[in-house]
């Protein structure tokens, strides 16, 4: 199982992480990954500096902007299933 933990702190929160939530959901039903990618919500991960949403993928950190969702998806998620 993947873990995928998008931070909804304050800082993430006004960078769009409501709309990289809702793009991974999408992502992972419409690819029927659901038995595959657990996706979760994570106050915040004292990574405030980066640009983006901060993203961890079985512990190793990402920082994703909302229009880079799809790539993340194919070159993160989808290779390490």
């Amino acid at each position: 199982m993947l873990k995928v933990k998008i931070c909804i702190g304050s800082a993430c929160h006004l960078k769009g992480s409501r709309q990289v939530v809702e793009e991974l959901q999408y992502l992972i039903d419409t690819n029927n990954l659901k038995d595959k990618v657990e996706l979760s919500g994570e106050f915040c991960m004292n990574k405030c500096t980066n640009e983006g949403v901060n993203i961890s993928v079985n512990d190793e950190c990402f920082s994703v902007k909302p229009d880079q969702v799809k790539q993340f998806f194919t070159d993160v998620i989808q290779k390490r299933l």
